[in-house]
């Protein structure tokens, strides 16, 4: 099985339960301030995930930004199974050549999205499911991609493009994410602390729930990686 490129942007935002899902080599990287970082050759990978940050996808002070851009827009041309969350899938359909909308709705804390269409991956997940959201930028839907779910808030909350797949929202957390999450001032700075406790609440509410149809989910994905060998 081929390794899976993980492209992380902070610490605490690492790959959770996906890397469970694909139950296989990963080559974890940052790459935020390399404008020409080394990254693996694609015919070498089984797949690339994207994961969340909080700068903007379009933030040029991070000129690694564009390498995966242009990373991302090689592996949706090479069908490479790819898998971009939140700040991740942002970066994805620009990558697409999408529109990116910043501050333009803020959704923290667990609510349902709709899934609109079926999806391999996604369609795990359930036709309402209520996740964790964590973002206050959007992105046009890319042009030829499917959207896959949708909030009144956020019109493209999901998309599958090709091989590769956009999830604004946050299916990988696992319990001890979130405490690690609610536990980091770069997280909660805007937060009250009312809405640190409801985001906990909802945790214990939601997650019991929300854990096992994501553990399926991210099996898929991983099973798309293992498809190429």
């Amino acid at each position: 099985m081929r390794p899976v490129l993980v492209l992380t942007h902070v610490p605490h935002e690492g790959p959770g339960l996906i890397a469970a899902g694909i139950d296989g080599p990963l080559q974890i990287r940052t790459v935020l301030h390399d404008a020409e970082p080394r990254l693996p050759a694609l015919d070498s990978l089984g797949g690339v995930v994207v994961m969340g940050g909080p700068m903007d996808a379009d933030d040029e002070r991070f000129p690694g930004l564009a390498a995966e851009r242009r990373l991302l827009a090689d592996a949706v041309d090479a069908e490479v199974p790819v898998l971009g969350v939140c700040l991740g899938m942002q970066i994805l359909a620009l990558a697409l050549g999408s529109r990116l909308h910043l501050r333009h709705g803020t959704e923290v804390g667990f609510a349902a999205v709709d899934v609109v269409a079926e999806d391999l991956v996604l369609g795990a997940l359930g036709d309402r499911p209520t996740v964790l959201h964590w973002h206050s930028d959007a992105v046009d839907l890319p042009a030829g991609a499917t959207l896959l779910a949708s909030t009144p808030a956020t019109p493209v909350q999901a998309f599958r493009a090709g091989s590769a797949l956009g999830l604004q929202f946050h299916p990988e957390v696992t319990v001890s994410m979130l405490d690690l999450w609610l536990g980091t001032p770069d997280m909660t700075a805007d937060l009250e602390p009312e809405d640190v406790d409801a985001i906990r609440a909802g945790g214990g509410q939601h997650l019991p729930a929300l854990v096992p149809a994501a553990e399926k989910a991210f099996a898929a994905f991983g099973e798309l990686v293992r498809a190429r060998g």
